[in-house]
């Protein structure tokens, strides 16, 4: 995407709505903008938004009700920040190698993948024998109830596995610990498994509770193999992306991690699960009512006042407006009730996913008065697929679940109960071939999260949506501002008018839209009427003078530039000390002088941003040189700042704020 310097780069983007040339030429100053207009319209031209248009989704005016192909986009590694040598994953219990020296791990699960490039991990369809390993004896332990062995093509050294890999080279009379940094391990304790490849006898390799650990210098040094060996295992996504955090899951285990925009590498964050404050709950009231059952789902209204809890055994429980505890379901032995999704405004309505023999998905439109829930399986959806995880929209009826056979969705009746079998549709084509562990919709009901037993969080627009007017920056529901970009999901616009001005239609891609907000409008909400091709749709808008966000890709980069280079700041280009960085926001308010509503902002004496800007870098205030709009585009802002003396490599928090109003905070990587 970025040439020789003073080379012209010019991008096309075509669509029966938009086709636009953007070019840019690389100056020792920053980024030269040069553009030729073939038709009215603001893109991302960005790698981030080449992912998004071109290998995103599919638009959802090329996907019918019944059959949705949705393009799934993975977010973040398999790797899990725990300040070890390296980005560390789930639980291996064995590694060996092939004579040819091929690599093969078997995690926990039982699945084994191999890698070639030490990179990369595919599943193993033919995996040979593992290397031969013998338990010997030997005259001292190095660690109590260690296990010791040797290996084949290895007779000179023993190892033992235990908290540390140990190695003697006489006979078991005295050790050395190849993993030990003081007192801690480099590579996380509990190790399992050590190999040695037969084209380096100084390549070790140890699986242990930490993942997979490769040392090229015979223990002197390691290195993680972790970053995408499918040993995640996430069992619930807690939170999707938004303006007050990133994705949140919980992993087997119960440890909480968080992946920020930006980010490909998951981080420990203290638990705030309030499910298992629910469960606590129910199991403290209905102790003497479920002795030796398991409460194992929990699950309120939007306000707290409506609570469900299910068991182990199939009974489902109801809290309404913080009354007495109602049994609404009875026993199902061989049907453990593993989620329940409320709907946040209508608490009557509730959905229930089960695994054991099914039903596997129920519903109840009444707070299960009666023991009214009715089974929702269909006959399309397989009848050993446990469910694991569920969730709706009720305004459109779509119903999404999580099941061993992967992500199914169908459409039913969530208002009222309905006899109509409901035609489920399996959404996994491009997933990995993995169970489904859960499913979640962001807030504004636009984009689908899934997790894969081992793989991690994946996620795509959700196959059925209404009209829903969102942040282009981010897909969050924050208010507009002058000047900021909308995107509208689910409708093709044709005319916006709101507050006595037309609001300019930017682009149209499918059944999407995108908006300016007028320089002139103003709050605290406007009647926005939209013209779709669908009829007229009216929707509130909230409006304030600035809401400011960083521009997010769909595939969590955000647009951040390196302003020296030119090169986007990625995981593959970080930023450096004393460097200057460009960051592409929306929302940022009125400018000085006044620009005119859907008119690409000038290449030169470009207007300022009105309201005052901040940067902040892991809470810390950094320069701002610049404050504009963005040369050649629509809504789009370009702040600059100067970043400072950095010590520290690795990730750090960013975010900007604008009149005292925060934005979203995304993941930017600093290198040495």
């Amino acid at each position: 995407m970025h040439g020789k310097q003073g080379a012209e780069i010019k991008i096309c983007l075509q669509s029966a709505q938009i086709q636009r040339f953007v070019g840019f030429a690389r100056t020792r100053n920053g980024l030269k903008w040069n553009t030729a207009v073939c038709h009215k319209g603001t893109v991302r031209v960005s790698i981030g938004f080449l992912i998004l248009v071109l290998g995103g989704v599919v638009p959802a005016s090329s996907q019918t009700p019944t059959q949705p192909q949705p393009l799934w986009r993975r977010l973040g590694s398999s790797s899990v920040e725990l300040m070890l040598a390296a980005p560390a994953t789930g639980p291996v219990d064995q590694v060996w190698f092939s004579a040819d020296g091929v690599l093969y791990a078997k995690t926990r699960a039982g699945k084994v993948f191999e890698t070639s490039d030490f990179e990369n991990w595919t599943p193993a369809a033919q995996p040979p024998d593992p290397t031969p390993v013998d338990n010997v004896a030997v005259p001292r332990l190095p660690e109590a109830g260690i296990q010791v062995v040797t290996l084949s093509g290895s007779q000179s050294s023993i190892y033992a596995l235990g908290r540390q890999l140990f190695r003697s080279m006489d006979g078991g009379h005295s050790w050395d610990s190849l993993t030990a940094y003081g007192s801690q391990v480099v590579i996380g304790p509990g190790q399992h498994s050590v190999a040695i490849s037969p084209l380096n006898p100084d390549q070790l390799v140890v699986a242990n509770d930490f993942g997979v650990w490769r040392s090229m210098d015979g223990g002197l040094s390691w290195s993680g193999l972790n970053q995408l060996l499918p040993a995640l295992y996430v069992r619930r996504i807690l939170a999707t992306p938004g303006s007050a955090g990133g994705l949140q899951v919980q992993i087997k285990g119960g440890a909480v991690l968080e992946l920020q925009p930006g980010g490909s590498v998951w981080y420990r964050v203290p638990s705030q699960d309030s499910e298992v404050v629910l469960r606590e709950r129910f199991a403290a009231s209905l102790r003497d009512e479920i002795r030796g059952v398991e409460i194992t789902a929990a699950a309120s209204s939007g306000d707290g006042n409506t609570v469900y809890a299910g068991a182990s055994d199939g009974r489902i429980w109801v809290s309404i407006d913080r009354g007495p505890i109602n049994m609404v379901r009875e026993k199902s032995p061989g049907s453990r009730v593993e989620r329940i999704y409320v709907d946040p405004t209508e608490p009557r309505v509730a959905l229930a996913a089960l695994s054991g023999k099914g039903p596997h998905v129920l519903r109840t439109t009444n707070f299960g008065t009666g023991y009214f829930w009715d089974p929702l399986d269909g006959t399309s959806l397989p009848p050993d697929a446990a469910a694991h995880g569920i969730t709706a929209d009720r305004q459109t009826g779509a119903v999404y679940v999580a099941t061993d056979k992967g992500v199914f969705w169908g459409r039913t009746d969530l208002e009222n109960a309905s006899p109509a079998p409901v035609n489920w549709t399996n959404l996994s084509a491009s997933l990995p071939d993995a169970p489904a562990t859960d499913v979640r919709l962001d807030p504004a009901r636009v984009q689908l999260y899934a997790a894969l037993d081992g793989y991690g969080v994946y996620a795509t627009a959700a196959p059925v949506r209404t009209v829903r007017i969102v942040n282009t920056a981010d897909f969050s529901t924050r208010a507009a501002a002058p000047g900021s970009l909308l995107s509208v999901i689910g409708g093709r616009v044709s005319s916006a008018r709101g507050g006595n001005l037309d609001y300019p239609v930017l682009q149209v891609l499918g059944n999407d839209s995108q908006i300016q907000v007028p320089f002139g409008a103003v709050g605290p909400s406007v009647n926005l009427s939209l013209q779709t091709a669908n009829g007229p749709v009216t929707r509130e808008l909230p409006v304030q003078p600035v809401s400011p966000a960083i521009m997010v890709g769909l595939d969590g980069v955000p647009m951040l530039w390196d302003a020296d280079s030119g090169l986007p700041l990625d995981v593959r280009n970080g930023a450096h000390s004393n460097g200057r960085l460009q960051i592409w926001a929306t929302g940022l308010g009125k400018v000085r002088p006044d620009w005119p509503t859907g008119v690409y902002a000038p290449l030169e004496n470009v207007p300022e941003v009105v309201a005052p800007v901040r940067v902040y870098l892991d809470g810390s205030p950094i320069q701002v040189t610049r404050a504009t709009l963005l040369p050649g585009y629509i809504g789009f802002y370009l702040i600059e700042a100067q970043l400072p003396s950095i010590n520290n490599a690795g990730t750090a928090d960013l975010y900007i704020s604008a009149g005292g109003q925060e934005s979203n905070h995304v993941q930017m990587v600093i290198d040495r």
